[in-house]
């Protein structure tokens, strides 16, 4: 029969790259304190990256050695788990969209979930809870460019929506429009502006 400590490794090779292991998952294998005795051996060795306080996540091996997982997969992985909703922050989406040449320094996302911040490795992510208003259209680029325009502010938010009508789809500018009851007055004046101009 196997250990614990292989049947949880075995359970989290199954996993796609970046996917947390939490102790609650791993019950079926055994009970919390002997799963989480398993788990806290299981980083001594080496064998899995401490993420966070009862996060575990498991290190990928290539020909180059092993690294930590991809903080996009991570992410994906923790809002998938946890049910949140998990964007880029806005200065991430002004930088994607073309607004800024301004490449931000640290891994930021906003949640519907508590803050906190993560460890994969050397990287920081940090997760910082946002109202719902800047987690609207999650993985659409109308999303990205209200989170882009809240970074932004009022004072650069027409010159940002002017330059963004020449680059999105219609069908992505209506889904702002259509958003702008959920959104800052300031924010939803600005996008109100861009309708009358047609």
């Amino acid at each position: 029969m196997q250990t614990l400590a292989k049947q949880v490794l075995e359970h989290s090779t199954k996993t796609p790259e970046g996917t947390p292991l939490v102790a609650k998952e791993l019950l079926h294998l055994g009970s919390r304190a002997a799963v989480d005795q398993v788990l806290s051996r299981l980083v001594q060795r080496g064998a899995l990256l401490r993420a966070g306080r009862g996060i575990y996540v498991l290190p990928v091996e290539s020909r180059f050695g092993t690294r930590a997982p991809s903080a996009i997969k991570m992410v994906e992985g923790l809002a998938n788990q946890r049910g949140e909703t998990i964007v880029a922050h806005g200065a991430a989406a002004a930088n994607a969209l073309g607004l800024t040449t301004q490449v931000p320094m640290r891994a930021v996302y906003l949640t519907s979930g508590p803050n906190r911040s993560l460890k994969l490795g050397a990287q920081l992510i940090e997760f910082r809870h946002a109202p719902i208003w800047q987690l609207i259209f999650p993985g659409q680029a109308a999303g990205e460019v209200v989170r882009a325009l809240a970074w932004l502010g009022p004072e650069k938010a027409r010159e940002a929506i002017q330059t963004l009508r020449a680059k999105l789809p219609v069908s992505e500018l209506k889904k702002i429009v259509s958003a702008r009851s959920q959104l800052p007055t300031w924010m939803a004046q600005e996008i109100s502006a861009l309708v009358a101009d047609g």
